[in-house]
């Protein structure tokens, strides 16, 4: 694959995220003291979204399949940036909804059309180390959103939350642009010019001739329930430590901020390398230890924070969020060669579809469960949240190899490349 594209694909990514990136740090001031919805209505109607979003990603994933992945990708790019642009008519909970359904549905659906997309542009032992360099650029846009979110929240009028709406729009629309200029791959994961890693045509049936087949490929599904275990980390940042710090520690509240850049800075500069190593499924498996190890070393450190004063209390913090960024790009990295190298060549978009809902999982179930172990119990939810991450990490060898021994074969009846024998 010619560079070209791998810089598209990263730009593309990168418009999206600064989008992201400024619609998290201002959404729930801008639902609750522009719009006026209470707080729990907010949590109820995001988490009817995600729900909902979790259901249909595989539908979307096979649609990809199917249809194409390049023109979905730009079609979910385009529904994103309706969504976002129906949060500004946004009056009432019902439309809020509504549109919130929407947004996670399009969101669902664009991230496993993407992931089809790469998967037809890159061949398979070159993918781990672009998407390594797709997360970097993604982060990188997230902490630029961030920023810009963070003027909105300084000036704090209802003019400004509405020109972030106006902005994450307007990124997803240019991300559909970017997206629009890549070469057109076949549902099978083929370039147009046949230069891609190959496999079937669109709307082929797939293994077994089963319309959904990762719903009946149960050694898959535990490989994604295993993977939605570990991805509990993602409210950590987002929720469970501006909790956190408010509550139990006497760090500045605006240290959660700034934890926040720490992990996407970190992430952009070190996940290219983190993801170097990972080329089969053994060096996947052992970079999961890796970093449900230091989960469990960053959930302690964390915990060790609990009524220490100001600075003891962020030193802490800062030392645990280290721990943090380090197993976040070495759990991705993992996740994301046993998330290809276990599917299907015709599949990639279902399978990528159904393994990105333990996302949707996570910031669905993910905050009720850590706000409950964290605040609930102070330490002692800390150590239990590390030593579930930990074993989940342990967890993935023996379900991997299964899945490993279930696998479809190639035309020639081997394994796909890119992926040792195990």
């Amino acid at each position: 694959m010619a560079l070209r594209p791998h810089r598209l694909l990263a730009s593309a990514q990168f418009a999206g995220s600064v989008g992201d990136g400024a619609f998290y740090v201002t959404s729930a001031l801008y639902f609750t003291r522009v719009v006026g919805l209470p707080t729990e209505r907010v949590g109820l109607g995001l988490t009817l979204a995600w729900g909902v979003g979790s259901l249909v990603g595989v539908p979307l994933g096979r649609l990809a399949d199917r249809r194409g992945p390049r023109g979905t990708a730009v079609g979910l790019a385009c529904a994103t940036a309706v969504a976002v642009g129906t949060f500004l008519l946004v009056r009432g909970f019902p439309l809020f909804v509504f549109a919130a359904c929407a947004y996670a549905t399009a969101q669902s659906g664009l991230s496993a059309a993407r992931q089809a997309l790469l998967a037809g542009l890159v061949p398979a032992g070159e993918r781990t180390g672009v998407l390594a360099r797709v997360q970097s650029t993604l982060n990188a846009g997230l902490a630029v959103g961030a920023a810009l979110g963070g003027l909105a929240l300084a000036a704090g009028t209802a003019g400004a939350y509405r020109s972030v709406l106006a902005l994450d729009a307007a990124c997803f629309a240019g991300c559909a642009l970017l997206l629009l200029r890549l070469p057109t791959v076949t549902g099978g994961g083929t370039a147009a010019d046949g230069t891609g890693p190959g496999g079937a045509g669109p709307g082929a049936a797939g293994p077994g001739g089963r319309r959904l087949a990762v719903l009946g490929d149960r050694p898959y599904a535990l490989v994604a329930l295993v993977n939605a275990v570990l991805l509990l980390r993602l409210p950590l940042l987002s929720l469970a430590l501006p909790l956190w710090i408010t509550q139990r520690t006497g760090a500045p509240p605006a240290l959660a901020s700034g934890l926040f850049v720490l992990n996407t800075v970190g992430v952009t500069l070190f996940q290219v390398r983190a993801a170097s190593s990972v080329t089969g499924t053994d060096s996947a498996l052992r970079v999961l230890r890796r970093a449900g190890l230091l989960m469990l070393a960053s959930c302690a450190v964390f915990a060790l924070s609990a009524g220490r004063s100001a600075w003891p209390a962020a030193l802490l913090l800062c030392a645990g969020a280290v721990l943090q960024v380090v197993a976040e790009t070495w759990q991705s990295a993992g996740s994301w060669q046993l998330s290809f190298g276990l599917a299907p060549a015709d599949r990639i978009g279902e399978y990528q579809g159904f393994f990105g809902t333990g996302v949707a999982v996570a910031r669905t179930l993910g905050p009720l469960l850590v706000t409950w172990l964290l605040l609930g119990r102070g330490t002692l939810g800390w150590l239990l949240l590390g030593a579930v991450l930990a074993g989940a990490s342990y967890a993935m060898g023996p379900v991997a190899r299964r899945a490993v021994r279930h696998r479809p074969v190639t035309a020639a009846g081997a394994p796909e490349p890119g992926e040792a024998a195990l």
